[in-house]
């Protein structure tokens, strides 16, 4: 069996040390992607919103747009039978 001696321990601990800095730096980093890709996200949520309103508007714009069509033609369709032109 293996002695384990001061200077053993302190070379394990020395090591332990250096891996948990590495760990702490990629977990910085992991952090830091987790906040780009939640700006990113927020960004293109807003996006899609803006998108929705523009649609909404032009379907309002739409439905006014065939409702005086509509309109028109019966008015069209009216005048070929009115004696009066």
């Amino acid at each position: 069996m293996t002695n384990v001696t001061n200077e053993l321990m302190y070379e394990l601990l020395k090591r332990m040390n250096g891996d948990i800095s590495h760990i702490r730096h990629a977990v910085t980093e992991l952090k830091s992607e987790m906040q780009s890709m939640r700006g990113t996200l927020v960004s293109v949520q807003q996006d899609i919103h803006n998108i929705y309103g523009v649609l909404g508007r032009h379907e309002t714009r739409l439905d006014r747009i065939e409702n005086r069509l509509e309109l028109r033609e019966l008015a069209e369709a009216q005048a070929r039978f009115d004696p009066h032109p």
